[in-house]
């Protein structure tokens, strides 16, 4: 494409024109050549290339295209890609120039290591904390203390949770049988199988972003959201219905998939790994079953207050983190599918989230993104892995900003409720798509705040 503009003060440079990005476009808007003639002749003569010439006979100004635009081009001066407006801004569905080894480099190399020692130092912390918090519950057994404990408790479920969840990632220690040991120790006492999450949860890793093959809070297909019956919308996208999905999930999967975590035929898992998905769910079972002759001993009442809210609560927190995540940004976030899928491209699609006091209760989680992309790294060395001077400044604008928290996280159901409004499926067609909205499930409050 021509550079230059040939006028009557001889050469010089056009101005930069911004073209969009290839990710998931059919179309390139382009600029039409533009060719002025002074009035002062219309008789073309041998140009002078002079410096600011007095002669004012004539002046061509020339930028070459691409190709000729159509008129619908013409018609629309910006490209959209499923409803999203693509131009010279930032675009976050677009290939980025760097690497997963350009990021692997950046981060120091003593925070590949982990210690065993140091990983168990935080399991101890929170068992004592989780029998502290019911010994104290159980000793003065009033309804003032009662609401305190339950949110205490299930916190601290959640984060006994993400200690077994980097087992199953190995980031724990290097040890597999250590990894194993303490996982089903700290997974089963909170009832999910562990090596069934695990290997689900593998899968969520290595296909994020994907719209088909990720594992978790993935989005529906326009079809496949579609066929779903009221009830089941209702399910998904009405709170606090989502925030109880965790069980739910654990025996039937989501929308559109099958399978269970408890069986060791599901589609979930390769024939190799039955033993271990039998394993997880007879420590799931006596675990259960363990529940059942304490309801015997200590009534159930007694038992709901001290395990059974508890749990819940845990449940929501874990539903809540693991879609706010992947959901509810300002900015719509890009899917892929085919070969615009990458491990990077879908890892970059995560989000971080600041948690005020829980961040360090739940062992930094929330910074997510670099988790997501390299989930060998210890929850200790997180926060220096992705600091200032590490890997963030290579992601570039690839990396949003979390919202800063108070000490206690409220912002963040305002970002899942705006979320569950309008994130609802996204379209059967594309490579790079966006979620959309069904205007026609709660109204339409919803499709007017969208558009």
């Amino acid at each position: 494409m021509a550079s230059w503009v040939l006028s009557e003060c001889g050469l010089r440079p056009l101005p930069k024109i911004c073209h969009p990005t290839r990710a998931g476009l059919t179309s390139i808007a382009t600029i039409p050549a533009k060719i002025k003639l002074s009035p002062a002749s219309t008789d073309l003569k041998r140009p002078s290339f002079g410096c600011c010439s007095r002669e004012r006979k004539w002046e061509v100004k020339v930028s070459t295209p691409l190709r000729v635009a159509s008129v619908d081009e013409e018609e629309s001066e910006n490209v959209r890609i499923n409803g999203v407006s693509d131009g010279c801004k930032f675009d976050p569905g677009a290939p980025p120039a760097f690497k997963l080894a350009d990021i692997r480099a950046a981060i120091p190399k003593h925070c590949w290591v982990k210690d065993p020692w140091k990983s168990m130092s935080y399991v101890v912390r929170d068992v004592a904390i989780v029998f502290g918090l019911a010994a104290a519950a159980a000793y003065f057994n009033n309804w003032v203390v009662w609401p305190f404990y339950w949110f205490a408790q299930g916190t601290m479920f959640w984060a006994l949770f993400v200690l077994g969840h980097d087992c199953g990632h190995g980031s724990f220690s290097n040890n597999h049988k250590l990894n194993s040991v303490v996982g089903h120790f700290l997974h089963s006492s909170i009832l999910v199988p562990y090596h069934g999450w695990r290997i689900s949860h593998r899968t969520h890793h290595r296909n994020h972003g994907h719209v088909e093959n990720d594992e978790s809070w993935h989005p529906l297909s326009e079809r496949v959201y579609k066929n779903l019956d009221a009830g089941t919308k209702t399910l998904r996208f009405t709170l606090p219905l989502p925030l109880l999905a965790y069980p739910i999930y654990l025996w039937a999967r989501s929308p559109g998939k099958s399978g269970s975590h408890f069986n060791p035929e599901s589609n979930l898992f390769i024939p190799s790994e039955r033993r271990d998905i039998i394993t997880s769910t007879v420590c799931w079972s006596a675990m259960a079953a363990l529940l059942v002759g304490l309801c015997f001993v200590m009534g159930p009442i007694q038992l709901l207050k001290l395990y059974g809210v508890p749990y819940m609560i845990f449940v929501m927190w874990l539903d809540l983190v693991t879609y706010l995540h992947h959901h509810g940004h300002d900015d719509k976030l890009p899917w892929y599918r085919g070969k615009e899928w990458s491990y990077v491209r879908g890892g970059l699609t995560t989000l971080d989230r600041d948690y005020g006091w829980i961040n360090n209760i739940h062992h930094d989680i929330g910074t997510h993104v670099i988790h997501h992309l390299f989930p060998q790294i210890p929850h200790y060395h997180l926060i220096e892995a992705f600091q200032t001077e590490a890997a963030k400044p290579v992601l570039g604008e690839y990396y949003r900003e979390p919202k800063k928290s108070g000490p206690l996280p409220l912002h963040l159901l305002g970002i899942l409720m705006k979320s569950m409004k309008h994130d609802h499926y996204v379209s059967d067609a594309g490579d790079v798509v966006y979620y959309q909205t069904d205007p026609d499930l709660f109204g339409n409050e919803a499709a007017k705040m969208t558009g």
